[in-house]
């Protein structure tokens, strides 16, 4: 039981680490690929060039570390309230990000040196298959996120139901600004806000995990609601 409860704990780092893992490795080749424009140009054109295995490992570890958070999140979660849909929805996520990084985009932006300035002339086969993967990726987080509400409200954890509808409303208002001309960095910083959401929820899990009759993340919050209305029934 002690065993299980260690390596639970050890899979939950898994959505704690994949945040700062994949965003330092964007940062590392944003400022330093000849010709990229970190202020321009979508990350997904990173997967390009002569050093484009890179950004698709980066993508292909980040969607495997989804997954494994999603085993370490079903085991800790067990049979409470989004404990079965959660971790599904969260194991789809990270396939996604596999399939956007196995299926590279296609070139533009005029990046990398000397594609064209604008959009490519055409989108290939592997590119629908990239933006495929980011769709459905994106989806099932969103997906993920009201399980997640559904769950915090089942715990009285008014706060984090909030931040639950808050989050994905930022994601979402940060990637779909109608400027082409900051889509890159929009981009990036959408996705720092996903995954340090992810990191918070992992923490808080992995802090709780396996407690005897433990709320899971945010229970602090939770046993504390309980608390107050007992004392004002």
């Amino acid at each position: 039981m002690v065993e299980r409860a260690v390596e639970t704990r050890r899979l939950l780092l898994a959505g704690m680490a994949l945040g700062p893992l994949f965003l330092l490795i964007w940062a590392v080749q944003a400022f330093t690929r000849e010709g990229f424009r970190p202020g321009y140009h979508p990350m997904s054109l990173l997967s390009l060039g002569e050093l484009g295995w890179i950004q698709i490992l980066n993508f292909v570890i980040c969607g495997l570390l989804h997954i494994v958070f999603a085993v370490g999140l079903r085991r800790s979660w067990r049979q409470s309230h989004g404990s079965r849909w959660a971790p599904r929805l969260l194991a789809i996520c990270g396939l996604g990000l596999i399939v956007a990084g196995v299926f590279v985009t296609d070139a533009g932006a005029g990046y990398p040196p000397g594609a064209p300035i604008g959009a490519p002339p055409r989108i290939s086969w592997h590119g629908v298959l990239h933006e495929v993967g980011f769709a459905v990726s994106t989806v099932a987080w969103l997906a993920f996120c009201a399980v997640l509400v559904h769950r915090w409200r089942a715990g009285r954890a008014k706060i984090w139901a909030f931040a639950g509808v808050l989050v994905p409303v930022i994601v979402l208002a940060i990637s779909l600004w109608p400027n082409l001309d900051t889509l890159g960095p929009r981009l990036v910083a959408g996705t720092a806000v996903q995954l340090a959401y992810t990191a918070a929820i992992a923490a808080s899990t992995r802090r709780h995990a396996n407690e005897p009759g433990s709320a899971g993340p945010f229970a602090e919050e939770s046993n504390l609601l309980a608390t107050i209305q007992e004392k004002t029934a």
